[in-house]
């Protein structure tokens, strides 16, 4: 069974943040809210828990995880960031933007897309999670929260916990959120293009 924490979208409960890093740390599949969606994700090194995602969602090898990050910090240490892509990730962010760019070792071959060598990067506006991930100190493993039936994400945190309570180690409730998919820019090949116009705008690029 799930745990279900209610942690305030404004002013996140240091204590619920401390027992959530605690359950991702020990290999726990959780939900969580964002600034587009509600996401599901786990720990970067934990394989176990990577693949109970890939099973709940249904995706094969070549989906693109993202790691959610703090900051442009983090990003440039799991990923290969060109002038011109750091000057625009930083105008963007945080936002409900995610950024496709080619990976660096850092990143597990397996989390990569299988050809393309490339990872997703997002730096969320949303207080949970960057709670979170300051408290994690390390990015997380990440991908919408979008059921193999569904063609939209999941935005009700008690929906998500009918759902989902035997597959979960925890569901954060932040409130009823957007169902909106984040925008997508890809970086790859030395081109910048929008492959994906979602919530985030990006005017610069039209």
């Amino acid at each position: 069974m799930a745990q279900y924490f209610e942690i305030h979208p404004d002013n996140p409960q240091t204590r619920l943040i401390h027992q959530a890093v605690k359950i991702i740390r020990k290999g726990g599949v959780i939900v969580y809210p964002t600034d587009s969606s509600y996401a599901i994700g786990c720990h970067l090194g934990d394989k176990q828990a990577s693949d109970t995602i890939r099973r709940i969602r249904q995706l094969d090898n070549a989906h693109n995880f993202t790691l959610v990050c703090t900051d442009l910090t983090q990003v440039s240490t799991f990923s290969k960031i060109t002038n011109d892509a750091h000057r625009l990730i930083k105008s963007l962010t945080p936002g409900a933007f995610t950024f496709i760019l080619d990976a660096t070792r850092e990143v597990p071959k397996r989390l990569q897309h299988p050809k393309k060598k490339t990872i997703g990067i997002r730096i969320p506006d949303n207080a949970i999670i960057q709670a979170l991930l300051t408290e994690l100190g390390e990015p997380l493993l990440s991908s919408t929260l979008i059921m193999p039936d569904r063609e939209r994400p999941l935005s009700d945190p008690y929906e998500i916990r009918q759902c989902l309570e035997h597959e979960l180690a925890l569901v954060i409730d932040g409130g009823i959120i957007s169902d909106q998919p984040t925008t997508v820019i890809s970086f790859v090949g030395g081109q910048t293009e929008i492959i994906r116009q979602g919530k985030g705008l990006a005017p610069m690029l039209d």
